[in-house]
């Protein structure tokens, strides 16, 4: 059937599967807000929340970025530019998704139902952010890091200022692979003049400035440890996430960017679950020794 072939290439268009990049922080949210396991109404609309919300978000940006992606050598096969799908089909896909997410808001509380049109544009203007800022990846990490304060608001229909400490340790996360990911596109972005930190700094420079948001993303999350007094078990995932960035800063240099391909994003997948096992295993812990 059209239908669903178009809807297959549209979530591979999506990559659909990198859902998972800010899912793991959402639910840390989530169990922290309820320093346990919130309940299953709560998880699995907080879980169709945030699969709706990417969706929309990516299939936005591949409409706003078509012109650009026909123009750009790495990005010409994606399926509008290739002409698979119509934009028709698309803008429909982000319609439907961005009422998924408006749904399962108005599921959760009156507080998560209120803000989801403020989420949807956050997550929405993203994709015009680098035609005027170089700081695009600051946005896109802003987009992806109110996840865990919004599933903190689902579980608890507030907002905790800690839990910001969250919020800005997913931005400076996903800032910083967003960068080094911007590094292949150094000079098509010159070219066509948008905006990027490798466009303006360097590629060298743009890798120490990655490392910088990292370290960042470190220190945030060893805030985060501390003052929600988490234990053993969550430094530990804390030290596992350094030793995965670590290993992967250790993949690229500024004279060979050949390893900035799908396993590279994946292992950013790979990071958020992990520091969710940990964050989770420690929580289920202490909250199994207060029983």
């Amino acid at each position: 059937m059209p239908l669903l072939k178009n809807l297959r290439v549209t979530l591979e268009m999506i990559k659909w599967e990198h859902s998972i990049f800010a899912l793991p922080f959402a639910l840390c949210g989530a169990m922290l807000a309820a320093r346990g396991v919130p309940t299953t109404h709560q998880i699995i609309w907080i879980v169709v929340a945030m699969v709706a919300a990417r969706s929309a978000a990516m299939s936005f940006n591949r409409l706003a970025d078509v012109s650009i992606d026909a123009a750009n050598p790495r990005t010409k096969v994606r399926a509008l530019p290739a002409g698979t799908l119509t934009k028709a089909f698309v803008r429909n896909f982000v319609l439907i998704s961005c009422a998924i997410f408006v749904f399962a808001a108005w599921e959760l509380n009156r507080m998560a139902f209120l803000l989801s049109p403020v989420a949807l544009t956050i997550l929405l203007l993203y994709s015009y952010t680098k035609r005027w800022t170089r700081w695009s990846h600051l946005v896109l990490g802003f987009a992806l890091g109110i996840a865990p304060a919004a599933a903190w608001i689902a579980v608890r229909g507030s907002l905790d200022p800690r839990i910001l400490l969250l919020t800005a340790a997913v931005t400076f996360w996903v800032a910083g692979f967003d960068v080094l990911y911007a590094c292949q596109d150094y000079e098509f972005d010159q070219k066509a003049g948008l905006h990027s930190l490798p466009r303006y700094c360097g590629i060298a420079n743009a890798l120490w400035i990655a490392r910088l948001f990292h370290l960042s993303m470190l220190l945030l999350l060893l805030s985060l440890v501390w003052i929600f007094g988490l234990g053993a078990l969550a430094m530990v995932g804390l030290v596992t996430v350094l030793l995965l960035l670590a290993y992967e800063h250790s993949l690229v240099s500024k004279n060979d960017l050949s390893k900035l391909n799908a396993a590279f994003f994946t292992m950013n997948g790979v990071i958020s679950v992990i520091f969710f096992v940990f964050i989770a295993l420690d929580l289920l812990v202490h909250h199994s020794s207060t029983m």
